[in-house]
């Protein structure tokens, strides 16, 4: 059984940080690329940042590039969010996701593609951010 499994969420002030998870099984965690996703109340999924095993290249969205940080263990097939000077407006439903199209993944998480094709997803962990 695949399973995607975020931690690590919570509530935290504005310029705060934030350490999420996001622990892998059931598929072969080194094959894929893993990205961060978020959801605010009442706007699309969108693309926060992804990690390729292949050569550990990293991708942001714009709005967190220098401030979040994502990295892999594939020894513990687990993906990290470090999120640091945190705004209001980083509340959401974080959620991680894997899929085997590396290009895609990247593509979705770097532009407004529609992200929903990805291959698994976890059920994602709320961070609140008080200004």
């Amino acid at each position: 059984e695949v399973q995607l499994v975020e931690s690590g969420g919570g509530l935290v002030q504005a310029g705060g940080s934030l350490r999420l998870s996001c622990v892998a099984s059931g598929f072969a965690f080194d094959d894929y690329a893993i990205g961060w996703f978020r959801q605010a109340p009442g706007k699309e999924r969108e693309g926060v940042s992804c990690i390729v095993s292949s050569d550990g290249s990293t991708f942001y969205a714009d709005s967190v590039k220098g401030r979040f940080t994502i990295s892999r263990d594939d020894s513990k097939n687990t993906v990290y969010l470090q999120m640091n000077s945190l705004k209001p407006e980083d509340t959401a439903v974080y959620y991680c996701a894997a899929d085997s199209d590396i290009v895609h993944t990247i593509a979705v998480v770097t532009t407004t593609l529609d992200p929903y094709g990805l291959d698994y997803w976890g059920k994602g962990t709320l961070v609140t951010v008080s200004s």
